[in-house]
């Protein structure tokens, strides 16, 4: 099978899917049908990786003209559906910024569309068959998982309509608009699939139809079509300076030099800063949290955010030593430095999750912004890590939150014993995110090495070791509660789907499995599209590899070694301040009072609380936006 039906197969599959779900009957099962369905886009993606990894960058010629005006049509109905939704709501800014964004994509087509047929509209290269890879395995995987999941949530939640045909179609057809993204050569295409994504979000985050959930989806939509209408901006921008349409190539724009690019490449990036929840923007994902679960996991920290820092690294090259290019990257290394420090004072684990997930694709843009070639290699490894990671996390959570009925890192406490296959799982993936030989921790040793010979390196060294300290913090507190042994503890695993322990074997596995072969992931993905960019790339030393591998071997051979200790352990009641207690977490105080022993953590909201810190990172993230959209204002003139 050649590339070019492989690519029109995950772009169209998942389309079909969705829309076999959607007016499937109430008496058919559709849960084979997202089985086969997933297991046909995780394997696709796998054998395109097969059969691609060494051809480079591949142009295809697909015409235009009919897709075009199906996209157009779709995107006026979504205007239309939008904009209804919005004045029912009384949610005004978003009905603006709807008429804008609609204004300024008819005006291009009217203008301009109709006189542009591009020809080679679909692209394929290392950094698709990647993003390729995150949405085919992981997002197949979360659609399974989400089988069990949405059964069990409208069982605990009997008041929120049942809209499963709508959810998991809204699934398939998200999974459908990244594949569409990532392979597309033409911005009027990507653009398209960009608001799909949003679209998407946006009715997935409103679920349950809650005043919450209704408010936090508006809010999702309105940040993410700000950075829409920049976007549309571009496109008329560039149609304007090229009438011919040849510079709406991603490939040809990005190779065409500073004068052409840097205005779409600044306009564009801020697009992918709002898609990525980057400060000034980070209260939409949080916001998010209110979806079920595997919304989260799918759209809101394995895919649809990797949406904006992708197009950012696209345009990498072009930011690279320009000083629009370092404004963008201080937002990013900012975010990643202020989302790390708020992680610390929540003790909601799915707003830990989005504070870390909001931080990693900040270091991931300061990585992009600044643009050099072992900057774009850290960027690519980092992408790749948290998506695995975080993805096992989310699914983690919304399984506890199932089974003990809160989300609170203080309630599981003792999950060890109450849950202990999930408990590990959650452990790996917490490890996943900071200890070595994870990979998260060798792309942040990495990013600070890279950085030492980068501009104003210096000062995104000191956010890096800043920004991992509280890192460090807010993982290790959460990963000391969950391994905390108490008494009497009920084991709560049972009764939880097969295909939910599946998928969190997999994703468990995949952890460890990116970690082992991650220089094999480097030499036959990263490198070669670094080298293809750049003209140079990255190498891992062998003396490194042989490091990663000890410390790898340590800690499979660490947990093992309790085993041959000799002995059994010995539980003795905990003491404190000088009443032994007798069975129950309980001492006895002064006057003899009982009273229960309580263990927090520690959150430190005086020093690290979201109102200080959240409006701090706002003014000087606007700061740093303006200056890089008055330099290319400064270009234009």
């Amino acid at each position: 099978m050649q590339i070019i039906q492989l690519l029109l197969f995950l772009i169209l599959f998942p389309l079909i899917s969705a829309i076999v779900l959607l007016f499937a009957g109430k008496s058919f099962d559709t849960s084979w049908i997202v089985k086969i369905s997933a297991l046909g886009i995780g394997a696709v993606s796998l054998y395109l990786l097969a059969v691609g990894f060494d051809k480079g960058l591949i142009t295809y010629a697909v015409s235009s003209g009919p897709v075009d005006l199906v996209m157009i049509i779709i995107e006026l109905v979504i205007a239309v559906y939008l904009l209804y939704l919005g004045i029912r709501h009384k949610k005004y800014s978003a009905v603006i910024l709807v008429l804008v964004q609609a204004a300024l994509i008819l005006w291009f087509e009217m203008t301009y569309g109709r006189h542009i047929e591009l020809s080679y509209n679909l692209f394929f290269d290392q950094l698709s068959i990647i993003m390729a890879l995150i949405v085919g395995i992981i997002g197949s995987l979360i659609c399974v998982y989400s089988l069990g999941y949405m059964e069990t949530y409208h069982q605990h939640h009997p008041e929120i309509k049942d809209r499963r045909r709508m959810f998991f179609f809204l699934l398939f057809a998200f999974l459908s608009a990244m594949f569409g993204l990532v392979f597309s050569n033409n911005l009027v295409w990507i653009l398209f699939f960009w608001e799909i994504t949003t679209f998407c979000s946006f009715v997935l985050i409103g679920y349950s139809q809650t005043e919450e959930a209704t408010n936090n989806a508006f809010l999702a939509l309105s940040m993410n079509l700000l950075g829409g209408v920049a976007f549309a901006a571009a496109l008329i921008y560039i149609a304007a300076m090229d009438p011919s349409g040849r510079l709406l190539e991603l490939n040809t724009l990005i190779h065409s030099g500073y004068v052409f690019a840097i205005i779409p490449a600044v306009l564009i990036s801020f697009a992918g800063l709002t898609k990525a929840a980057q400060l000034p923007f980070s209260s939409w994902l949080l916001g998010a949290m209110v979806a079920p679960t595997p919304v989260s996991a799918l759209l809101h920290s394995s895919t649809m955010v990797k949406a904006g820092v992708y197009i950012i690294l696209r345009f990498a090259p072009v930011l690279t030593g320009t000083t629009e290019g370092l404004m963008i990257a201080l937002v990013g290394g900012i975010t990643f430095l202020l989302a790390s420090c708020m992680a610390i004072s929540q003790s909601n684990a799915k707003r830990v999750l989005a504070y870390s997930t909001i931080g990693n694709l900040g270091l991931i843009v300061a990585c992009a912004g600044v643009g050099t070639y072992n900057l774009m290699w850290v960027a690519i490894l980092l992408m790749i890590f948290h998506a695995v990671a975080k993805s096992l996390l989310f699914l983690c959570v919304g399984t506890v939150e199932n089974r003990i009925g809160s989300r609170d890192i203080e309630d599981m406490g003792g999950l060890i014993e109450r849950m202990p296959k999930l408990a590990v799982m959650m452990f790996i993936g917490m490890a996943g995110m900071f200890l070595a030989p994870f990979g998260m921790i060798i792309s942040k040793w990495a990013a600070i090495e890279a950085f030492i010979t980068a501009p104003f390196g210096l000062v995104f060294i000191v956010i890096l070791a800043f920004g991992g300290s509280a890192s460090l913090f807010f993982w290790c507190k959460w990963m000391g509660k969950i391994i905390s042994v108490m008494r009497h503890q009920e084991n709560l695993e049972t009764g939880i789907r097969p295909e939910k322990w599946a998928v969190l074997y997999i994703l468990t596995g995949l952890v460890v499995i990116v970690a082992l072969i991650f220089p094999l992931i480097s030499s036959a993905l990263i490198e070669p599209f670094v080298m293809q960019i750049y003209g140079e790339t990255t190498r891992l030393a062998q003396a490194n590899i042989t490091i990663m591998l000890l410390m790898l071997g340590l800690l499979i051979i660490m947990p093992f070694s309790m085993l041959f200790t000799g002995k059994a352990p010995r539980m003795a009641p905990p003491y404190m301040g000088g009443m032994t207690t007798e069975g129950g977490m309980k001492y006895t105080g002064s006057m003899g009072i009982s009273h229960d022993l309580v263990l927090s953590n520690y959150y430190l909201k005086n020093y690290f609380g979201e109102e200080k810190l959240f409006m701090t990172g706002t003014l000087v993230c606007w700061g740093l936006i303006l200056i890089a959209l008055i330099m290319i204002v400064g270009v234009i003139l």
